[in-house]
């Protein structure tokens, strides 16, 4: 298409934009400047109902924006997952070309695991003309070790993010070579976790943190009188596997 078209001189822009862990007060100021002057504000639409977390995170800062929810499906159905994302794709198209500004809001970082890495490459790929912009946000393992008092890494400590952990045997690799570990997800393999680091006498180097800086917060510390837990989705471990464990 021309440069000169009129439909790109009209056209809106995509802005993605992280709005961190769950405090609202988290999200940055460019953010919320993108936010508030948005015409659109799209969100993963939340389940049975409920609102999601990153309709929860931005709701105390907007105005009169039109709100966009989208579906996404909890599934690993390559097919299903394709449909959802041209689908949500095909919406937010409908409102840049009508020239309105469309902002995108993703929990947490962009980068990190987020939903929008998929919106964007979707859409790139239907609709060359768009333009899409990326504004980051904290990511959960910052909250998390913030809410702990620790810092996540120090000097050389060399780090392991795994997003979700399906053999642990992957997480004792891991621990061969890494001195801190961060386990997303952790909550449905949490009692073989617990075994593998009572092992290693890990126990009382590793941290459980249950949605990070929200006022449900929760955190186990250590970890040695929980072998079993019912843990959420949005639950994380911190191990600290290195030669000189903080206290």
């Amino acid at each position: 298409m021309d440069s000169n078209s009129p439909l790109l001189a009209t056209q809106g822009t995509l802005t993605g934009i992280g709005v961190g862990p769950g405090d609202p007060d988290l999200i940055t100021l460019k953010a919320l400047k993108c936010l508030q002057a948005a015409d659109v504000v799209a969100f993963p639409r939340g389940r049975s109902g409920q609102p999601g977390l990153a309709e929860t995170i931005i709701a105390p800062h907007l105005g009169q924006q039109q709100l966009l929810p989208l579906d996404f499906p909890y599934s690993f159905d390559p097919d299903r997952l394709t449909r959802a994302w041209q689908q949500a794709g095909d919406r937010i198209w409908q409102c840049l070309v009508q020239g309105r500004d469309v902002v995108f809001a993703c929990e947490g970082d962009l980068s990190f695991y987020g939903t929008f890495n998929y919106l964007a490459l979707t859409l790139e790929q239907r609709y060359s003309t768009a333009t899409i912009r990326r504004i980051p946000g904290i990511c959960s393992p910052m909250a998390a070790v913030s809410a702990l008092g620790l810092p996540l890494t120090m000097q050389s400590d060399k780090l392991v993010v795994l997003p979700a952990l399906y053999a642990v045997d992957d997480l004792d690799a891991a621990l061969a070579w890494a001195d801190v570990v961060v386990l997303l997800k952790v909550g449905s393999v949490y009692s073989q976790v617990w075994q593998l680091l009572h092992q290693r006498h890990l126990l009382a180097h590793s941290w459980v943190v249950v949605n990070a800086t929200q006022p449900t917060q929760t955190v186990y510390r250590p970890l040695t009188p929980y072998p079993h837990l019912d843990l959420p989705y949005f639950s994380l471990m911190v191990i600290r596997s290195g030669a000189n464990p903080l206290p």
